[in-house]
Formats: C-alpha cells, structure tokens, sequence
C-alpha cells in the first residue's frame, strides 16, 4: 500500500523567466510571429525579439510553474521540478518560485544553455504571442526524476511545453509510471497548438496509456485529433482519459468525467488587460478542487475563478491569495 501523499500537486516543465512587454500588432507581424501562438526560438533570435521589445516586466514563469503557484495560492501544498542554470535568471528563478510558497530544489545545471527565458508581447486585445527560449530547461530528463517525490503526491502536473527534447519525454513516461506505481494521478496540458502539431502521435500514446486527467483548450483539442470543430473534439476524448477540462476562453469551459459533462461558464471580469497564464491558472483551480476530493462541477468553477483574476491584471500569476476568493464559487 502507497504511503498517504503530504503534497497536493507535483509540477514538471520548462523553468523560464517571462519577460512581458506591451505591443501593438504592428510588432508583431514586423517580427514575423504568429499572434496568440508561443513558438520556440534559438538564443539569437530570443536577443533580436528581446530588442525589439519595448520596456518590460519581468518575473519567474513557465507554463507549469504558473499552475503549481496558483495551486499555492489556494492553499495547496506543492513542489516544482524544473531545470535552470547557476546563473543570475536562475537565482532569480527559484527565489521568486519559493516566495509563492512553492517547494523547490531542482539541483542547477553548472555548464550548458543559460537559463531559459520566454518574450511575451501583449497586444491591446490582451492575446499574448510568445517566443521561447528553452535554454537549460532542455536539460531535465530522467535522472531528475525522483520517485520517493513523485510517490509523496495525490496528482502529477505535466507541461506540454517540456515535450520537445527527446529527454524530457522520457522523463515523462518514467514520471508516469512512478506515479500510477505509488497510486497516484497524472495529468497533461498540451498547452498549444504548435506543441501538439509537432508531438500529435506521442500525446495520443500518453493519452492512451499513462494520462489520467487532460487539459487543453479548443484549439489544441482540435489539433490533437485533427477535427474541424470543438463537439467533434469532445467526442474523441471519451474514453482516452478520465476527466477531460477543456478551455473555450470566453464561451468558459466543459469538465468531461465520471459519464458526465459540466458546462462551467466563464467567471465575470470587469477587463481583460492580459491573458498570459489564463489556462495555467484554470488547471490551478481544478488542480486544487480535484486534489481535495471536490466534485467537476466545483473544480471548474475555481479555474474559472483563477483565470479570471489572472486576466485582468498583467503578469502570469495572481496578484491575490486565492484562498480567500475560492468561497465565492465553493460552499
């Protein structure tokens, strides 16, 4: 028999500092981005984005590790594994990580790729167009995966962005493995289109054989099965994991699981001024609701909570404790 779990949710995926920067479209077309998309981008061309931008905000970030902070901010207990270098966005990283709360203590890389970094252009509609910089990020893989830390949690977080190097899929499946060995859950985001274009065949094999909880929004929904429309989507996903969460920005979201479907409507927001982290935030809150045995319908309520206080200020990560939010959509 598995050990009860201390920690709600175990995050892994891309160690980054996000470096934010207000745009008009303009910019972004002269730069030859795709608006509303992240696209990975080598170090030259992460200093000619990074030029081009106008003055910038800059704060520890990562797709995953802005989900672990807003499970934190709920009043989970979490752990982040995520790989940075010994250098100066490094120590910024994990101080800025461990004031939210957040256990972390992924050993530094002391040669290799410098910290990575990922450059957000936000446009006046609040979409934001990413290029990222991977850097050492690309260097976990398997020998960073501790299984007696793995075993300690009720859910596994995994970041789609990390599927890229060949390593960090393999760490993946060895996470995996170690996680349903101990009892535990594992969820996935597939967190972009791009993302799931490239590794469509492998997010359908962990889908199939090593996911239990899916996020994703309709977009990439779409993407991973290649249909038209997001019903036909939904469709697909029956049977393939067990609780689906799926994103429809302001149409809110739907919560496929235990035979049921919950359509949550998107939380009221007076102004959108940035939707950086607005599907990171929604997995924090059905994180959190699932880790403390809450129904789907509840869950989805909190991750539309959590995006809505993300989107309507700057930055990725909430700017209030959750916790004393969350009551609003709980009783």
């Amino acid at each position: 028999m598995a050990e009860p779990a201390d920690l709600d949710v175990l995050g892994i995926g891309n160690a980054l500092v996000d470096v934010l920067s207000q745009a008009d479209d303009e910019l972004v077309a002269r730069l030859g981005l795709v608006k509303g998309t992240m696209s990975l981008v080598d170090e030259a061309r992460a200093q000619e984005l990074y030029e081009a931008m106008g003055p910038g905000v800059e704060i520890s970030g990562g797709s995953a590790a802005n989900t672990i902070v807003g499970v934190a901010s709920f009043g989970g207990r979490v752990q982040y594994v995520g790989k940075v270098r010994d250098d100066q966005l490094g120590e910024v990283f994990g101080h800025d990580l461990r004031s939210t709360g957040v256990l972390y203590d992924t050993p530094r890389a002391t040669d290799g790729p410098p910290t990575g970094r990922c450059l957000i252009l936000v446009t006046p509609d609040a979409q934001r167009t990413m290029g990222t910089f991977l850097g050492a990020s690309v260097r976990l893989g398997p020998g960073d995966i501790d299984g007696r830390l793995i075993a300690r949690a009720r859910i596994l977080y995994l970041e789609g962005y990390l599927f890229d190097p060949p390593a960090a899929q393999e760490a993946f499946r060895a996470a995996a493995a170690l996680a349903h060995a101990a009892g535990r859950k594992v969820a996935l985001t597939l967190s972009d289109p791009f993302c799931v274009d490239r590794h469509r065949k492998a997010f359908l094999d962990l889908l199939e054989h090593h996911i239990d909880i899916l996020f994703a929004n309709e977009a990439e929904i779409c993407a991973l099965y290649q249909v038209p429309d997001f019903d036909a989507a939904m469709q697909q996903i029956v049977g393939h994991c067990e609780i689906a969460a799926l994103t429809r920005s302001a149409k809110g979201s739907v919560l496929v699981g235990d035979g049921k479907t919950h359509v949550i409507e998107a939380h009221p927001v007076r102004s959108v001024l940035d939707s950086t982290g607005a599907g990171d935030l929604y997995a924090s809150g059905v994180l959190y609701g699932l880790s403390r045995g809450l129904d789907l319908a509840s869950c989805g309520r909190l991750g539309s909570l959590a995006a809505a206080e993300v989107i309507s200020h700057v930055g990725a990560r909430p700017m209030v404790p959750l916790a004393g939010i969350a009551g609003s959509v709980v009783q």
